[in-house]
C-alpha cells in the first residue's frame, strides 16, 4: 500500500531553533512550510538549553559600554575550535548574526542579560527565556501559513533518480506518511545525546556522563544523512559539560559555572586537576578521569555575591535552595561536610591564594578566570561553599558538514542537492570546543540562511514539478 503523500516547498525535521527559525523563516518569505516534530512537545534540546545566544554588535553590549567586535568573535572561535573549524561557516555566521538578532528582537525577544563565558575574550552571551523565543516565531510561523506536525518521526530521506532528495518518510501514529519539499528538506534534528549507539561509535567515554538533552535527540537525522554519504565533522570532539549537580534532572536547567566567577574545582582528594579558565566542554572531558567523574567547585563569599537570580548558569541561589551546596564558615568544616581531604583542601586554597596574590605560579598554570579574562580572586572570606558537579550529556556539536548555505556536502564535498542541514545536527562550525552562545546562535542564524536560499530556488523555478514525481525511491 503506497503511502499519502503531502506535498509543501519546504519541509523541516526538527523543531528546536534551528527547525523553528528556518520554518519561521521560509513561511515569512512566501514559502509553504511544513514543520515535523518526532516527539508530542515541541523544542527539543533548545527547550532545555539555558537561552544564550552569541552576538556581537548588540544595542545590549552598547549600552554596557561591551568591547567586542566580528574579528575578536572570529579570533575567539579560531583559537577555541584550535583552528579546525570550517572558516566558511564562521564567516557566514558573522556576516549574519547581527540580522538574526534584530530579526529575533522584531519578533518580540527579549535579552534580559549580557554576560562572558566559556570560549569567549568579552561579554557577547545574551541571555533569553529561551521557551519564549520558541513560542514567539512559532506563533509567527502559524501566522504566516506554516504547518506543524507533533509525533511525526522522520525514517528515511525519499530521492528522485538523479539522487536529488526529494521529501522524508515519517512514522505517525496513524502510519507512514510522505512529505515532499519542492524545494528540498531540512535536517534541524538534533544531535545523539540520547543516542546510546552513536555514542559508542564516537564518543564511548561520554556514556559516563549525566544523560540529558531531548528525548528525541538519538541522532535520526545524522543517521539518514549519513546513509546518502553525507561528509561527517567534529566526531572526536563530542564532550558533556561541566558543571551539573549528580541530581540533576530534566525538568529544568541546572548547570552552575561559579569557576568562570573566582571558584576552583577540586576532586575528591582536595585537590586541582585542570585550569578552571578553559571553556566548559574541555573540563566536561577532563573531570570524567577523576574519582567518581566528580569536581567540587569551591568558593567564598565573594563568589557567592555574585549570583544572578534567574540566570542560567550563574544563579548559585538556585542550587542553594535546591540543597545542592555546601555551605561553612571554615574551609576545615566545609572539606568534612563535602567529603573532602580538609588538609588537602587547605593546602590547595592556600597555593591558589599565593597565586591570586601575585607571590608564586599558580600550580595548575590558571592566569584569568575566563578565556584570558579577569583576574584570579583568592578564595578567603567566609561563608565556604562547595558544589558537586559532574559532566552533563547536554549536546554532541558535530556531525553533517555542510556548506556556507546549509546545503549538506558528502565525503567529497559535493552538494547534496535538496538537503540541507542546520543546528546540532551539523558538524564544522565548532571545532573542537564551545563557545557559550553559539549553538542556538548558529540554529538561528542558519536557520535564516536556508530559508533564504530555499526562497531564492524556488522563485528561479528549481526544482521543477517533473522532478517533484521522480522521487521513486519512497518506500
Amino acid at each position: 500500500m503506497t503511502a499519502p503523500e503531502e506535498v509543501f516547498d519546504l519541509v523541516v525535521v526538527g523543531s528546536g531553533i534551528a527547525g523553528q527559525a528556518t520554518a519561521t523563516a521560509a513561511a515569512e518569505a512566501g514559502l509553504s512550510v511544513v514543520l515535523l516534530e518526532k516527539t508530542d512537545t515541541l523544542g527539543g534540546s533548545s527547550a532545555m538549553s539555558g537561552g544564550w545566544f552569541a552576538f556581537t554588535g548588540t544595542d545590549e553590549q552598547s549600552a554596557k559600554g561591551i568591547e567586542d567586535s566580528p574579528e575578536l568573535f572570529l579570533k575567539d572561535m579560531l583559537g577555541l575550535g584550535r583552528n579546525l573549524n570550517d572558516p566558511a561557516l564562521l564567516e557566514a555566521y558573522l556576516a549574519h548574526q547581527e540580522a538574526t538578532y534584530r530579526w529575533l528582537k522584531a519578533h518580540g525577544v527579549v535579552f534580559r542579560e549580557v554576560e562572558i563565558s566559556s570560549g569567549q575574550s568579552a561579554r557577547r552571551s545574551h541571555n533569553s527565556v529561551i521557551k519564549d523565543v520558541l513560542a514567539l516565531l512559532r506563533d509567527a510561523c502559524t501566522e504566516a501559513g506554516g504547518q506543524t506536525r507533533l509525533e511525526h518521526r522522520a525514517i528515511r530521506l525519499t530521492t528522485d533518480t538523479s539522487g536529488r532528495v526529494t521529501g522524508v518518510v515519517t512514522r505517525t501514529p496513524a502510519g507512514e506518511v510522505v512529505f515532499t519539499g519542492r524545494a528540498g528538506v531540512v535536517l534541524a534534528t538534533g544531535g545523539f545525546s540520547r543516542g546510546t549507539q552513536l555514542l559508542k561509535i564516537f564518543a564511548p567515554e561520554q556514556l559516563a556522563a549525566i544523560p540529558y538533552g531531548g528525548k528525541g535527540n538519538t541522532g535520526d537525522g545524522l543517521r539518514m544523512a549519513w546513509k546518502l554519504g553525507a561528509g561527517m565533522a567534529d566526531m572526536s570532539f563530542v564532550s558533556g559539560t561541566y558543571g551539573s549537580h549528580p541530581e540533576t534532572g530534566e525538568d529544568f536547567h541546572e548547570l552552575l559555572t561559579a569557576y568562570y566567577m573566582g571558584a576552583i574545582i577540586v576532586n575528591k582528594d582536595g585537590r586541582r586537576f585542570t585550569d578552571e579558565s578553559q571553556d566548559y566542554k574541555t573540563l566536561g572531558r577532563v573531570v570524567l578521569d577523576q574519582p567518581d567523574g566528580l569536581g567540587f567547585e569551591v568558593f567564598d563569599a565573594k563568589v557567592r555575591a555574585q549570583s544572578h537570580p534567574g540566570i542560567p548558569l550563574k544563579d548559585i541561589d538556585m542550587v542553594e535552595e535546591l540543597g545542592h551546596l555546601y555551605r561553612a564558615d571554615t574551609l576545615h568544616d566545609l572539606a568534612e561536610a563535602a567529603g573532602l581531604d580538609p588538609a588537602a583542601l587547605r593546602e590547595t586554597v592556600d597555593r591558589y591564594n599565593a597565586a591570586a596574590a601575585g607571590a608564586a605560579e599558580d600550580e595548575i598554570g590558571r592566569t584569568s578566570l575566563c578565556n584570558g579574562v579577569g583576574e584570579l580572586l583568592p578564595i578567603d572570606t567566609p561563608p565556604y561553599y562547595a558544589y558537586p558537579a559532574k559532566s552533563l550529556m547536554t549536546t554532541t556539536y558535530c556531525g553533517t558538514t555542510i556548506n556556507a548555505n546549509g546545503q549538506v556536502v558528502d565525503v567529497d564535498g559535493d552538494v547534496i542537492e535538496g538537503l540541507y542541514a542546520a543546528g546540532e545536527v551539523t558538524g564544522g562550525f565548532h571545532g573542537a570546543a564551545y563557545m557559550t552562545g553559539t549553538s542556538l546562535g548558529k540554529g538561528a542564524v542558519f536557520g535564516r540562511i536556508i530559508a533564504a536560499h530555499a526562497a531564492a530556488r524556488t522563485a528561479e523555478g528549481r526544482p521543477t514539478d517533473r522532478s517533484m514525481r521522480e522521487h521513486a525511491r519512497a518506500s
